[in-house]
């Protein structure tokens, strides 16, 4: 196989990559083995997984640096023993144990010597439940490409077994693309000249985002409006995760009531979260915290790799009516996501490369803890609607396991299964303290919306939960 380039975008979560700074997602899945299965059961499907020691693209795929480019490159040494690990978790086996080793190992470099990916098989939990935590470089994979995978791998019927995930071609991808020959000159010529067509203006509009005036009384957000809070700081390399699951009924209903989206309903539940935990610290600030939220262009192409845009949304925190931040909100989201749908999906991407284009500065010289281009990344990963299994063994909740860096110490990601939404929060150890009290302040949230527009939550509406009460030690 003949090496591939990567993309620009791709590219940058090599070059951003720190020993503090990992680039890697991750998702944490929770399984019941099938009924009338023995105590052996993970070590029955360790051993049909170790019947498949070879990879296909990108799961063979290493990346390799030749005269300033990043390439993709197959490893001719793979190893599944280095990829797939087998752990047990310290007794007594709850969710606290399981979600501080998330943290100890979320926060590891991967071997950049070998293909970017891990997969841990974790038993121990109570009931002969087990677990695993796959993570994958951001260079190989964004949110939703990592989803369709994680489903590519499993089945809707406990009945049928499948072969592990690195084993399964999986539609087409920017590594495992037909050979085919070269473009001419003369096609390379017209090829740039359309996407330069859509690119410069997406470039122009990114940059008359930076530079306008900002208007305290804008609808949407701009870069740089956001105000420095303690999550616009330095990070460590250490990480702490947090993790809950909650009725997607309940999102609905909010979002019927009020008139907004499920997205724009998780936005002001994750603000709501925010504003409690800043007031907890006594450090909310007077202006509203803004959220980078990821845009996925997946719908707009069969290109593979990292096919996203992004829009900036203010949480209004400074706001403390919950139904009041909520349509505040939806204004905010509402008129940038009226600019993006006027935008082909190349102009799209490269307005919203361009409009975060400053946090690379601000990172290096360290302006982004005063002046920070905004506060956060919220991200909402949809999923699967039906239950999916692992060669029988039900898959019960799903969370996403995202990327903290410099000058941005908190990431929330949500992701959708079934009739749930599973919230996953990752954060800098040391720099975002008392993670897991997120948790409680996400319950808080949605159970102010709803009093807010009297809706009535029944006992059945709140899912059940999966939380870290304690610090990951």
């Amino acid at each position: 196989m003949t090496m591939q380039a990567l993309s620009p975008t791709d590219s940058a979560f090599l070059w951003m990559e720190t020993r503090n700074q990992p680039m890697h997602v991750a998702g944490l899945s929770i399984y019941t083995p099938p009924a009338g299965s023995g105590p052996d059961y993970v070590s029955q499907l360790l051993a049909l997984w170790n019947q498949h020691p070879t990879a296909v693209a990108p799961f063979n795929l290493r990346p390799v640096l030749r005269m300033g480019l990043w390439y993709w490159e197959e490893d001719k040494d793979f190893e599944l023993d280095y990829h797939l690990r087998h752990l047990a978790l310290p007794q007594p086996g709850r969710i606290r144990e399981l979600l501080a080793l998330v943290s100890r190992l979320h926060g590891n470099l991967l071997d950049r010597n070998r293909p970017l990916w891990e997969m841990y098989v974790i038993e121990g939990l109570p009931g002969g439940r087990f677990a695993t935590y796959s993570k994958m470089h951001h260079a190989l994979i964004d949110g939703v490409t990592g989803a369709r995978m994680a489903a590519n791998g499993m089945s809707k019927s406990a009945a049928e077994t499948k072969a592990p995930l690195w084993a399964l071609p999986f539609g087409q991808h920017p590594t495992s693309r037909a050979k085919s020959s070269p473009p001419s000159w003369l096609q390379q010529l017209g090829n740039a000249a359309k996407a330069g067509k859509d690119i410069l203006p997406g470039i122009g509009s990114g940059l008359w985002d930076i530079l306008r005036p900002s208007d305290e009384e804008t609808v949407g957000a701009l870069p740089f409006q956001a105000p420095p809070t303690p999550f616009n700081v330095e990070i460590s390399g250490s990480r702490r995760f947090a993790s809950q699951s909650y009725s997607l009924a309940r999102f609905k209903k909010i979002g019927e009531v009020a008139g907004a989206t499920v997205n724009d309903v998780t936005l002001a539940i994750c603000a709501g979260a925010l504003r409690e935990y800043l007031l907890a610290q006594h450090k909310l600030p007077k202006k509203p915290l803004v959220a980078m939220v990821p845009v996925s262009l997946h719908g707009e192409t069969s290109a593979g790799g990292n096919q996203v845009s992004l829009l900036l949304a203010s949480l209004a925190t400074h706001i403390a009516h919950p139904l009041k931040r909520l349509q505040r909100i939806v204004e905010s989201t509402t008129h940038a996501k009226d600019r993006l749908t006027k935008m082909p999906r190349l102009q799209k991407m490269a307005h919203g490369i361009t409009s975060i284009s400053p946090l690379g500065v601000g990172i290096v010289t360290g302006t982004a803890e005063k002046h920070p281009l905004f506060n956060l990344v919220i991200s909402n990963v949809p999923g699967p609607r039906d239950t999916l299994y692992l060669n029988g063994a039900r898959l019960d909740e799903v969370y996403p396991v995202s990327i903290p860096t410099h000058y941005l110490a908190m990431n929330i990601t949500i992701s959708g299964y079934g009739d749930s939404l599973g919230f996953g929060y990752i954060a800098c150890r040391r720099s975002v303290p008392a993670l897991q009290r997120m948790l409680d302040y996400t319950q808080n949230a949605i159970t102010e919306l709803e009093s807010a527009l009297g809706i009535s939550a029944t006992p059945a509406a709140a899912k059940k939960t999966t939380r870290k009460k304690k610090s990951a030690t």
